[in-house]
């Protein structure tokens, strides 16, 4: 065998590394699934702080309500939506499937539950902003609708990608421990 450094073993000329063990494409799968996970709740964690700091503004009245809107109702179980992915995290360093499963379950009771129910929310401003221009809620001078629906897509997006990567990974979980009993 060659040291880093040293010449190649005598009799090979590097191309016999096929007989070599490799790494199960479920393990590979794990590792990159865990780590577009971890993405995603970092993005999640990006948007619940900019939430938090909003209604933080808005109750605290550090802004007038010209400048910074009451939150809206489905912001605040909204809130919970750490919870998920808090789960989601503690379920990686011992491929936890039970963890992962909580996860995804209240992924779709706290994040996904609220989003929908904002979108509905928000319908009603949303159509008098479209048809008739007028907006009686506001961020920073932009329609506070019109914000918080571009926020609303990109954390209905953002979950939507946990939950099919964490179903994914849950896949992979599976079959390793499926192989391991064999």
């Amino acid at each position: 065998m060659a040291s880093r450094a040293g010449p190649r073993a005598a009799g090979t000329d590097g191309s016999d590394f096929q007989h070599r063990e490799r790494v199960a494409m479920h393990y590979q799968m794990s590792v990159t699934l865990k780590y577009e996970i971890k993405k995603l709740i970092y993005v999640h964690l990006v948007i619940w702080l900019l939430l938090v700091a909003k209604m933080s503004v808005g109750h605290l009245r550090l802004l007038s309500h010209d400048q910074v809107a009451m939150p809206y109702q489905w912001e605040y179980p909204y809130l919970l939506s750490i919870v998920p992915s808090l789960l989601g995290l503690l379920s990686f360093p011992r491929n936890n499937i039970s963890y992962l499963v909580l996860s995804m379950i209240s992924m779709g009771l706290f994040s996904i539950a609220p989003l929908i129910y904002g979108s509905m929310e928000m319908f009603p401003a949303a159509q008098q902003l479209y048809r008739h221009g007028k907006a009686y809620r506001f961020l920073f001078g932009f329609s506070a609708v019109s914000v918080m629906y571009l926020v609303l897509v990109l954390a209905v997006q953002v979950h939507a990608w946990q939950l099919y990567y964490s179903k994914k990974l849950l896949d992979s979980w599976f079959t390793s421990t499926q192989e391991k009993k064999r």
